[in-house]
């Protein structure tokens, strides 16, 4: 419980400085204050004041991330200056369908590059081993958005482009984590007793590459989430990842925090997620 408070009390300081990071980086980028409403010639004089005072309310960061913090201990996460809807009733209606996405693509992502990985570590011959690593070099070196739009135009579900960014990080990093637990001295017991491949790679490899896997596992989450935001904006999928690309573009500070700080504690739940599993896998093995 002890460990438990502590990594909740730093969950909760790196979320406020990410928050209050983000308020600033937003503050000090080019052009904001300004609102494109201010160039519409219908509008009067008092309706253009009316839009500058609204947006130097939050040139003052101080004073807008003690209002915004007093407001969100109410449950209160302010309102979208672009889409002039509550903060909560947006991320309520979008979260499940980002979650939905990057599930998916997690999953299929893991699922293909760990097959892919086992295969080409237990063919071992160069030719597969090649081949593997020449289509995992292919699609990392393919950025998100070109994937999304490739996929646009092939209409195939989103879920994949997310994938095959999880892809080849996955893949590259369990191929040798794999490669290496095959060496280990043990193995050669158990093959000397007369294991097939498949009890060999269950009972001796697996749980030995476990706890690093459970490693990357925590940092796939925040690539998908990275990856979702042009996957989403170039899809036209309504979740997060569109929801942020069109903050950043109306500078809409209210809900740029909000975002940020719900990224930041999902990507710490992850890490710290499979690190806790982690920790008590290699108890259980002790």
């Amino acid at each position: 419980m002890r460990k438990l408070v502590r990594h909740l009390a730093a969950m909760a300081a790196i979320v406020v400085a990410g928050g209050l990071l983000s308020a600033t980086l937003v503050r000090l980028a080019p052009g904001f204050g300004t609102d494109e409403r201010q160039l519409d010639s219908r509008l009067s004089s008092e309706s253009v004041e009316a839009l500058r005072q609204a947006r130097a309310r939050d040139r003052n960061i101080p004073s807008f991330y003690l209002h915004y913090l007093l407001r969100a201990l109410r449950g209160d996460l302010g309102e979208s200056r672009t889409l002039n809807r509550p903060v909560r009733q947006l991320l309520a209606e979008r979260l499940p369908v980002t979650a939905r996405l990057v599930g998916a693509g997690l999953l299929a992502g893991w699922l293909c590059a760990v097959l892919l990985a086992v295969g080409a570590t237990l063919t071992r011959k160069p030719a597969c081993d090649l081949l593997a690593t020449l289509v995992g070099a292919l699609f990392l070196s393919v950025p998100a958005a070109v994937l999304a739009l490739l996929f646009v135009f092939a209409s195939a579900p989103a879920c994949l482009a997310i994938a095959l960014v999880v892809f080849p990080k996955v893949f590259s990093y369990t191929r040798n984590l794999l490669a290496k637990s095959y060496s280990l001295p043990h193995l050669m017991t158990a093959y000397a007793k007369g294991s097939g491949p498949l009890r060999i790679l269950v009972w001796h490899v697996l749980p030995v590459a476990g706890t690093q896997l459970l490693a990357v596992a925590g940092i796939s989450v925040s690539i998908a989430l990275g990856a979702a935001i042009p996957v989403e904006a170039l899809c036209g999928i309504a979740g997060i990842g569109q929801l942020a690309w069109q903050a950043a573009l109306g500078r809409d500070l209210p809900l740029l925090v909000n975002l940020t700080v719900l990224v930041t504690v999902v990507t710490l739940a992850a890490n710290w997620g499979s690190e806790f599993a982690g920790r008590d896998l290699r108890t259980r093995e002790a």
